[in-house]
């Protein structure tokens, strides 16, 4: 994977300025800061960004995930932070969610000037793929813990992996789509996972026999973007349902045509769509599922 993993350096551009900023050396945990260069009325809101690659691959320097950043940064507008995270198999889970958890106590604690002009109290995860799994439980430990300025106020879930020791429907008829088929995420699991656990551990089947109570915590609204031809597409509709389950607001927005990975490539339609609906969702993330129900 190395290989094809072609790296970005912080740069500015006409639209967005971009910088790394260290955390933790100890664990490699670092950040890439993304502002908007052009004036704005009012502060930006916040979103902190965790890229996929199945737990053990990429990083927030590799090319797709640079350029997808820039891209909502100038576009929403928002301040974007996309976290280096540890991978596995070395760092096996929780490693990943607490060091999720860990870069929003920092940004709490004002350790990153570099941040700029933000509303902290306008605060949003975000993930694709596993970034999504980790947007969800660094949402649910955020949940439980107080900050001293930062308020989480929605989750954009994109295509998030979750799974189960079930088989869904999705994913057997789905079996040759790219990227996401059984055989490579049963791999990806069994990686990340701890050892000796299957894949209805609370980290995978997150509403499962095993799942955590998220009823009782503080959780934000939440938008779960679906592609119509992801094998992974049924777990993220049981994703959503059991959001709704646990008494929180949540949405679907499902593109038919969509593989995973589709926003990605601004050439196709509904990577357009995507950033509007994103857009809409940090404008007004309760109103934005609420509009679902209507």
């Amino acid at each position: 994977m190395s290989l094809f993993d072609i790296k970005s350096r912080p740069r500015r551009s006409k639209r967005v300025s971009s910088t790394d900023v260290t955390v933790d050396p100890s664990r490699n945990l670092w950040l890439r800061l993304y502002t908007p260069t052009f004036s704005t009325a009012k502060p930006l809101p916040l979103i902190f960004f965790f890229h996929g690659g199945g737990f053990a691959f990429l990083a927030p320097d590799s090319k797709p995930y640079d350029d997808s950043c820039r891209r909502l940064a100038a576009e929403i507008p928002a301040v974007v932070i996309s976290v280096n995270y540890r991978l596995a198999p070395e760092h096996r889970c929780p490693c990943q969610y607490e060091d999720g958890l860990d870069v929003l106590k920092f940004i709490d604690g004002g350790k990153c000037n570099e941040a700029g002009t933000v509303e902290l109290k306008r605060s949003f995860v975000a993930g694709d793929s596993a970034g999504g799994n980790l947007a969800h439980h660094v949402a649910m430990r955020g949940g439980s813990h107080k900050f001293s300025s930062l308020d989480l106020i929605g989750n954009i879930s994109i295509q998030p992996f979750f799974g189960g020791e079930e088989r869904t429907a999705s994913e057997l008829e789905l079996a040759d789509a790219p990227f996401s088929t059984w055989k490579r995420t049963d791999i990806m699991w069994k990686l990340f996972m701890p050892v000796g656990s299957d894949r209805d551990h609370p980290a995978v089947n997150v509403f499962g026999p095993n799942g955590e109570d998220v009823s009782s915590v503080k959780f934000p609204p939440t938008v779960v973007f679906v592609g119509g031809y992801d094998p992974l597409k049924d777990w993220q509709r049981r994703y959503c349902e059991g959001l709704k389950r646990a008494g929180k607001e949540a949405r679907v927005v499902e593109y038919e045509n969509a593989i995973h990975t589709f926003y990605a490539y601004p050439e196709v339609p509904e990577s357009d769509r995507f950033v509007e609906e994103v857009r809409n969702f940090v404008r007004d993330p309760i109103g934005f599922c609420s509009a679902d129900q209507q």
